[in-house]
């Protein structure tokens, strides 16, 4: 299916599934109030008593405006157009736990007085609800009627084998979405020929797959599906791209093809710097009131002459220059010292690492153990510059020193505070290599989940003090 019209379809779920949570809480609620009625709380012991539905209202302002997020992170709406039921019932529980904890969680720390019973109620309810939804969707989308009207009659106009690839693809991805009616070979047809097939089985659409084909024929056969008011779809796999995604999208009003080998903007991008500030913010305020951040500026500066902060040009998004900020760790004349040292690298490509460099303070080693000395860099995630997930970045002279170019794709993404990298035992890792396999790995299969998880991964691996050399 056409990205516009799976987003026409997955904007429809969403806002039908977000009415449905908003009717479920009130759901909740009078089913609440009927089992106080019927004596089923003075059976369990509790009491009956329960607040007025309109005490419930301010809920709204936080189940409805996340339920497409909710869903939409456990792939609920990345599904085929007929998803099994197991599929369908396991991300729904899912997105349902969620939002329940979530508001129980809300109402603890906000310390809201309503009954959490209600809110239990409307996690089920939201369940029933949304899965009777999606079975009558399946049922519809299956019926007869459902067929004539969602499944598009297309034409496949390309060489034999170009068509023949064609469709056995789209047999296998797709077969509830299009039905193949038939099929020219563009070498051979004529726009007689096509004019004849779009009359005998009223298409809805043309796929042209250009791949090997001239570029004149192709547009004959597009003048013939203009004047027929036949859309068609060019399928523009001109060049043949290794890790590249390719995407159509829209320039000034001029379509544009467009080749991605990075994460695309998306709602989980968003959400990624939201929690990318948010989280620095939070951060640094608990750090500073604890006080993390106060004291180990103060033993940097009382053991060590020198300034607290050491400020570095490290590459950025692209490749683009900015100040990193890190607590110093070392005396002010390592940069001059590490000409000295650099047969003792133990680090192979051309970045920079030895075991008890000793350049490094007392107090230095003990801030490098914990990742303290890191901490700083949170205002470079503050301010847009890094990410709290993504590639350690690399100071700029070693990053022109890259011997492959692809190894640039590790820049294609902001530069984080912790990665693949850093949980995989980094005092392991010997290889620029390997590093850069593992940034590369983690760029590849993205997602708001992964980012979590390397989250949570780095706090036993930052205690544990298996952090940096």
């Amino acid at each position: 299916m056409l990205r516009r019209q799976r987003q026409i379809r997955t904007t429809v779920h969403q806002i039908a599934d977000t009415a449905i949570f908003g009717l479920s809480l009130w759901l909740a609620h009078a089913v609440r109030v009927a089992s106080g009625d019927w004596g089923f709380w003075n059976w369990l012991g509790a009491t009956a008593d329960i607040e007025p539905f309109t005490d419930f209202v301010k809920l709204y302002f936080v189940i409805l405006p996340f339920v497409p997020f909710l869903l939409d992170w456990q792939g609920f709406y990345n599904r085929p157009l007929v998803p099994s039921r197991r599929q369908t019932a396991w991300q729904l529980l899912g997105a349902c736990t969620l939002a329940t904890v979530g508001i129980i969680l809300m109402m603890f720390f906000f310390k809201i007085t309503l009954a959490r019973s209600v809110v239990i109620f409307f996690g089920v309810i939201s369940f029933v609800l949304v899965m009777l939804k999606e079975l009558l969707v399946r049922a519809w989308v299956l019926s007869k009627l459902g067929i004539e009207q969602l499944r598009h009659r297309i034409i496949l106009v390309g060489t034999r084998e170009d068509n023949d690839r064609l469709r056995a693809e789209l047999s296998a991805r797709a077969a509830h979405d299009l039905e193949i009616l038939g099929e020219l070979d563009i070498n051979d047809a004529s726009g007689d020929q096509l004019t004849a097939l779009l009359h005998q089985h009223s298409v809805n659409g043309v796929i042209l797959s250009a791949k090997h084909t001239l570029f004149g024929q192709i547009e004959r056969a597009i003048e013939v599906c203009e004047r027929e008011g036949v859309e068609v779809w060019l399928l523009a796999d001109f060049f043949k791209t290794q890790i590249s995604r390719t995407s159509l999208d829209e320039f000034f009003g001029r379509p544009m093809l467009v080749f991605r080998s990075v994460p695309d903007v998306s709602w989980q991008h968003f959400a990624k710097g939201v929690l990318d500030r948010l989280g620095a913010l939070v951060l640094l305020l608990l750090l500073t009131v604890i006080p993390v951040l106060p004291l180990a500026a103060l033993f940097t500066w009382l053991t060590s002459r020198g300034p607290v902060l050491f400020r570095q040009q490290r590459s950025g998004i692209n490749g683009r220059p900015f100040t990193m900020l890190k607590f110093r760790t070392m005396v002010t004349n390592a940069e001059q010292l590490k000409l000295e040292l650099e047969q003792l690298n133990e680090m192979s490509g051309p970045v920079f690492k030895i075991t008890n460099d000793p350049r490094i303070t007392a107090v230095g080693r003990w801030l490098r153990r914990y990742s303290i000395d890191e901490l700083p860099q949170l205002w470079n995630v503050l301010r847009g510059e890094m990410s709290l997930v993504g590639p350690r970045p690399l100071p700029v002279d070693e990053v022109a020193r890259f011997d492959d170019p692809s190894d640039r794709r590790r820049l294609s993404v902001k530069p984080g505070l912790t990665c693949l990298w850093q949980i995989s035992g980094r005092n392991e890792v010997t290889s620029f290599k390997e590093w850069v396999r593992l940034d590369l790995e983690y760029i590849d299969h993205w997602s708001l989940w992964l980012d979590i998880k390397i989250l949570l991964r780095t706090i036993p691996a930052v205690f544990m003090g298996t952090g940096a050399k």
